[in-house]
């Protein structure tokens, strides 16, 4: 075999939108899926405004802000949400078509500042790379001296949000700032709460919605199982933190007790038709069992419906505009 030829594929179901990525010999990653791009735009004529700032240019991370235009002879302060993308880990970036254009409507809709992290991808970098750089853009808003940020945001009102992967994401933030709270000026910056859109878990034991939606046409099992195996830290289960949020490290109560001390809020939304559900009503059930200020929002639909088909996207918007008028 050269050494271009693949040693590990995504092996999915022919109705999959996901389609594979490839290892290769030489230690490079191959992805398959051919994914569309948009460029920001500072165009006067358009209702959200955009740009790319970098984050850190030795591992090529950076922020793309989307800012409503009217927040610029506004002078109330906006609400700041930090975005993380879905993907499972291993596609998409804060350019993608898709999650650019869901940005674009969460600052329209809701009139707040997004701040949407391009984070490090997996297989090349494994999770913890992408919570060490959802980290690292928090530190970036305090210390940056970029415009739209100081003039336009409301910094005692910021949220943590992530669709799918990015849930997870948001989540796994949120308890390492917990943690690390004394090096947060929770004063200059100040979470009020966690949006957590179809968060990406997972564990050892099969639960009755992947089962029952085994060959699902946005995450088959199949899908989940790989994306998994190449975000997770090599030689670590399904059972570990990152991936199951119900197993515990000796720290994680007293994480959770300084969420409740900082009165922070946590909205999880999701669908009835999306293979992690069952993950995700646990989750609920956990996080209340630690006290902790949870609300849960199930509709009809599936994984990633508000970004495939924009059109139903409302009910999602209208639950995280109340939420964030309830902090």
């Amino acid at each position: 075999m050269s050494k271009n030829e693949s040693i590990d594929a995504l092996p999915l179901d022919s109705n999959s939108t996901i389609e594979p990525i490839i290892i290769n010999h030489d230690g490079s990653v191959t992805r398959l899926m051919k994914i569309p791009n948009i460029e920001p735009t500072q165009d006067p004529n358009n209702i959200v405004l955009t740009k790319d700032v970098p984050l850190n240019p030795i591992i090529n991370t950076w922020i793309r802000l989307f800012l409503p235009r009217i927040a610029l002879d506004n002078p109330k302060k906006l609400p700041l949400i930090f975005y993380y993308h879905g993907g499972g880990f291993i596609y998409f970036s804060a350019s993608s078509t898709d999650n650019h254009n869901f940005c674009f409507k969460l600052a329209e809709k809701i009139g707040v500042v997004v701040a949407s992290i391009n984070y490090r991808l997996a297989p090349e970098s494994r999770l913890p790379a992408a919570y060490e750089d959802a980290i690292e853009a928090l530190h970036w808003l305090r210390t940056t001296n970029e415009k739209w940020v100081h003039e336009c945001c409301d910094m005692s009102n910021c949220y943590l949000m992530g669709s799918s992967a990015g849930g997870n994401i948001a989540y796994q933030a949120g308890l390492r700032c917990a943690a690390t709270v004394d090096e947060f000026d929770f004063d200059e910056l100040k979470i009020k709460g966690l949006i957590l859109h179809q968060p990406f878990f997972g564990g050892s034991q099969r639960t009755n919605s992947e089962l029952r939606l085994e060959n699902d046409r946005g995450l088959p099992l199949k899908a989940n199982d790989l994306m998994w195996e190449f975000a997770l830290p090599e030689g670590v289960g399904r059972d570990h933190k990152f991936c199951n949020p119900t197993v515990m490290d000796e720290g994680d109560d007293e994480c959770f007790n300084e969420i409740k001390r900082l009165r922070w809020k946590i909205l999880l939304t999701g669908c009835y038709g999306d293979p992690l559900i069952d993950r995700q009503a646990e989750f609920v059930k956990m996080l209340r069992s630690k006290g902790v200020d949870v609300v849960e929002y199930f509709g009809e639909g599936f994984h990633g419906m508000e970004l495939l088909e924009p059109s139903k996207d409302g009910p999602l918007f209208e639950q995280i505009g109340y939420f964030i008028n309830q902090c």
